[in-house]
């Protein structure tokens, strides 16, 4: 080592830049990814990043570990910009020890984010480890449950956001899982609790990592990942995106961008996207992609609970979150899976201060013994408890069907939201006609034995209670629905709406927290 001061910190920088070293780093590069420091440069604008914490090591003195110290210890963090907007980050590096965490490494990511949260900043994690340290026992342990602190009283503080470009095992799982939204990069991420050695010594189950814990699996069966990008640089790409629709902190408003859409901009088609038959299916999304700016938008969670949709979007170069029921899977019904999902999305708009449009065609929440024996009742009230909550401006678009409990869930004027719009077409009732019709005339048809006659009589009582319900004027008549709008004047509908609630401002009762239902 060089006694010249200057030399000697060029030769430490050197050397911690060479992490695990050459044959580790082109080992990485052989699996299909990018290098912890890599992933950064990719990730912040160029030449932003400043690293803190380059040349830590571990303290750990057990089996040989004090013979192996590598400077940074496994993770590079450090903050810098994305589009000129301040982030911190970290990256854990698998060429270092498996990129597995240490006590002196958990203290570099708890620095980083404690940093996050005194300036106001997003924190993204990009996840690359082995787990827990062996070697370091219980501080590795105390390490984790370190970081974990820190994300849940982060939580609804500044944006967290987590990468998973690698193994992510074992109690490192939940540190993304309380973050708010989890990337993943199909065939070399994987994140599970007991890997599948583990679970065929236990279970006897025989199961890929893959199949465990792949991308797909999290993205379509378990929901535990809202994203998955075809590599790394997609990945990246995806956050930057997301980046663009978020506050820096739970005090900012979300960044605006130039806007050349026309904001009158009127869509004939919406006219008739919507079909008059009440259980035909068509696509909520190209009434969305219809109205929002310059037709962009990001969906999450696509691959899970198909039968919600929700997203960011734009209007007038504004971000808003969407929620809306897609009649195209379940009818549109509401139940266990799109109840969470939404509720979750609804949740992090409202601590971002993101205002949400909700468009509604629900026919209810989907019967069965598998929904009631899981849960739905506490689970649709969370959905329920969560657009309550919400003070953030809601503007609802009902454009078919608004049934029972479920039009009450979905962002009704009864639940606080601001502006509740409806198609012409739309039918506001507590049920279908057919079954209402089969209740409340259950006496008269009973009485009428010959079937020709009692289906004469089902058609004309189903018409009246068609003429009565299947329509918005009741509901506008009460001031439950605010204005009944032509389909083509939807996106200036909401703009107009968005802008006069720029300045909303409203609050929930004093509370140390509510008691959401889970």
């Amino acid at each position: 080592m060089s006694t010249d001061p200057i030399q000697r910190l060029e030769e430490m920088e050197a050397k911690a830049l060479l992490a695990g070293g050459e044959a580790r780093i082109a080992k990485q590069h052989e699996a299909g990814k990018l290098t912890a420091r890599e992933r950064i440069e990719a990730l912040l604008d160029p030449g932003s990043f400043v690293e803190l914490d380059k040349f830590v090591t571990h303290r750990c003195a057990d089996f040989g570990m004090q013979e192996q110290k590598i400077l940074g210890d496994g993770v590079v963090t450090g903050h810098g910009t994305v589009d000129g907007r301040p982030v911190c980050v970290f990256a854990q590096d698998f060429t270092v020890f498996g990129g597995s965490l240490s006590g002196a490494y958990a203290q570099k990511i708890c620095k980083v984010m404690d940093l996050a949260t005194k300036i106001g900043c997003p924190v993204i994690g990009l996840n690359d480890s082995g787990g827990a340290r062996i070697q370091e026992g219980v501080e590795s342990l105390a390490g984790y449950a370190d970081i974990f602190l820190r994300n849940v009283l982060t939580s609804g503080v500044v944006p967290q956001l987590s990468a998973i470009m690698g193994p992510c095992a074992g109690g490192a799982v939940y540190s993304p899982a309380i973050t708010d939204f989890i990337l993943m990069v199909d065939r070399t991420s994987y994140m599970f609790i007991t890997g599948p050695e583990v679970i065929k010594t236990v279970t006897h189950e025989e199961v890929t990592k893959e199949q465990l814990g792949g991308a797909q699996t999290h993205a379509s069966r378990s929901g535990v990942s809202h994203f998955t990008e075809l590599d790394e640089l997609s990945c990246i790409a995806r956050l930057r995106e997301l980046l663009s629709f978020m506050p820096g902190n739970n005090s900012e408003d979300p960044p605006r961008k130039a806007a050349t859409d026309p904001a009158d901009r009127a869509e004939d088609a919406l006219d008739t996207i919507v079909p008059l038959e009440s259980n035909k299916p068509y696509d909520i999304k190209k009434i969305i992609t219809h109205v929002v700016d310059d037709g962009h938008f990001v969906e999450v969670h696509k691959d899970y609970a198909k039968n919600i949709v929700c997203g960011f979007a734009r209007f007038e170069g504004r971000p808003v979150g969407i929620v809306a029921n897609q009649p195209n899977h379940l009818a549109g019904c509401l139940d266990i899976d799109a109840s969470t999902k939404a509720a979750r999305f609804v949740r992090f708009c409202d601590c971002f201060n993101i205002p949400l449009v909700t468009f509604v065609d629900v026919p209810g929440f989907l019967p069965g013994t598998n929904q009631e024996y899981g849960g739905i009742i506490k689970h649709g009230a969370k959905l329920l408890y969560a657009f309550a909550e919400a003070t953030v401006p809601k503007i609802t678009v009902i454009t078919r069907k608004a049934y029972g409990g479920a039009y009450d869930v979905m962002a009704s004027k009864h639940i606080r939201a601001d502006v509740n719009i409806s198609y012409p077409a739309a039918e506001i009732a507590v049920m279908g006609p057919d079954g209402a019709v089969n209740i409340i005339f259950r006496g008269e048809l009973d009485k009428i034995k010959d079937d020709a006659a009692r289906a004469e009589a089902k058609a004309r009582f189903t018409a009246e209670y068609k003429e009565r319900f299947a329509n918005p004027y009741k509901a506008a008549s009460l001031g439950y629905i605010d204005e009944i709008i032509r389909p083509r004047d939807t996106r200036w509908t909401i703009i107009r709406s968005l802008r006069t609630l720029a300045n909303k401002r409203q609050s929930n009762l004093p509370r140390k927290h509510g008691n959401i239902p889970l």
